[in-house]
C-alpha cells in the first residue's frame, strides 16, 4: 500500500482566507505609512485646504 503524499497544505487551499490575510496586509502597510509619514501628510492636507479657502472662484 502506498501513501499518497500531500503536496498542498490545507489553508492554503481557502481563496477566501488568502484574500483576508492580503487586505489585512494591506492595511497593515497603509496604517505603517500613515504613521511614518504623518507630518508630511498633515503639512500637505492643510496647505491644500488652506489654498483651497483662500482662493477666490
Amino acid at each position: 500500500m502506498r501513501k499518497k503524499k500531500r503536496t498542498e497544505m490545507p489553508m492554503l487551499k481557502s481563496k477566501r482566507g488568502m484574500e483576508m490575510v492580503q487586505v489585512a496586509i494591506l492595511v497593515a502597510i497603509a496604517v505603517t505609512l500613515g504613521l511614518i509619514f504623518k507630518t508630511q501628510i498633515t503639512d500637505f492636507v492643510n496647505d491644500t485646504f488652506g489654498s483651497l479657502s483662500s482662493a477666490k472662484f
